[in-house]
């Protein structure tokens, strides 16, 4: 197989069709020897059905249906394991990152580039507040974190095999892809494109929340910088106290009015309160990350796998 896409996907039948007819027509410049693997949650739309019609059609369409919502991560880490394909490629089926831009990708991987990774110039269709939470999120994340993730990029990306062989063995099981490439490292090389409006209806995977847990998984599973951070910040605050009290001790001993009483103690109660419960969330982050990973529970569990068979899911492909 000389490549894969993969296509997670959670109430998208209104895409799906027009997914479809732009990501052949740009896989057939490529060649005929494709295959499209949708991760798909279980929604409460007719995308199985619609998936179903276009397998009949083309077999080389296939989808996996998880048992339950296990989100847009898992899904995409589900559908690497199951793919087989010499280059892998994921991308979302809402239509903001053109099918069209993967021939384009391709080429560029052919010239010695084992992920090349599209990077947005534009960001149409999303919110002014979205854009800067996301230019924010990527500078803190780069800032902070042992791996290096490209501003302005996304899972849009393609992937040699063996690059998708190391991510598959990883045993992390936050699935936040773009730290995970970075992780095990290879030759990047970047394409740019200007994004656009989604298609049709709302994203249901990418809302502010799940971006928002995207982000602080980049920031918690790939530093140990905020425990720094919380360390020092709890030197400074002590530091402070200390310099408040001599400060009294001076005013007092020489007689000076200073301010004292209720203001004062309710005042530096709430400012203690606050450092520590931002110190103990901090810790209750890294906290509950170690408590999933050692649980090992599946990171996904196949109900339904149409056109792809259990043997395609041994995780690491030898080609």
């Amino acid at each position: 197989m000389e490549i894969s896409v993969i296509v997670p996907i959670l109430n998208e039948e209104k895409n799906i069709p027009e997914f479809l007819r732009r990501i052949q027509a740009a896989l057939t410049k490529i060649g005929n020897d494709y295959e499209i693997i949708f991760a798909m949650d279980p929604g409460s739309d007719r995308s199985e059905d619609v998936l179903k019609e276009h397998h009949r059609r083309d077999p080389r369409i296939k989808f996996l249906k998880f048992s339950r919502r296990f989100g847009q991560p898992m899904a995409t880490l589900a559908g690497l394991q199951y793919s087989s394909g010499e280059s892998v490629v994921v991308i979302d089926v809402d239509l903001q990152d053109p099918p069209e831009l993967i021939v384009q990708m391709y080429e560029k991987s052919r010239e010695g580039y084992d992920i090349v990774y599209a990077q947005r110039k534009s960001r149409a269709g999303e919110t002014l507040i979205k854009r800067m939470i996301a230019g924010l999120g990527y500078k803190v994340i780069n800032r902070i974190a042992d791996v290096d993730i490209p501003p302005n990029t996304g899972d849009f990306r393609l992937m040699k095999r063996r690059v998708v062989n190391e991510v598959v063995k990883l045993k992390e099981s936050h699935g936040f892809l773009r730290g995970l490439v970075a992780i095990v490292g290879f030759k990047k090389a970047s394409v740019m494109y200007d994004r656009d409006p989604r298609f049709s209806g709302q994203g249901n995977y990418n809302r502010f929340l799940g971006s928002l847990r995207i982000g602080f998984n980049g920031i918690f599973c790939f530093s140990t910088y905020m425990l720094s951070i919380s360390t020092m910040f709890g030197f400074a605050v002590a530091s402070f106290a200390f310099v408040l009290g001599i400060l009294y001790a001076i005013l007092k001993f020489l007689g000076a009015p200073f301010p004292l009483g209720n203001p004062t103690i309710v005042i530096l109660v709430l400012f203690m309160g606050g450092v520590q419960l931002i110190s103990v969330g901090i810790l209750g982050e890294y906290i509950g990350r170690i408590y999933e990973e050692v649980k090992q529970r599946p990171k996904f569990i196949v109900d339904a796998a149409v056109g792809l068979s259990s043997a395609d899911a041994t995780g690491v492909k030898v080609k």
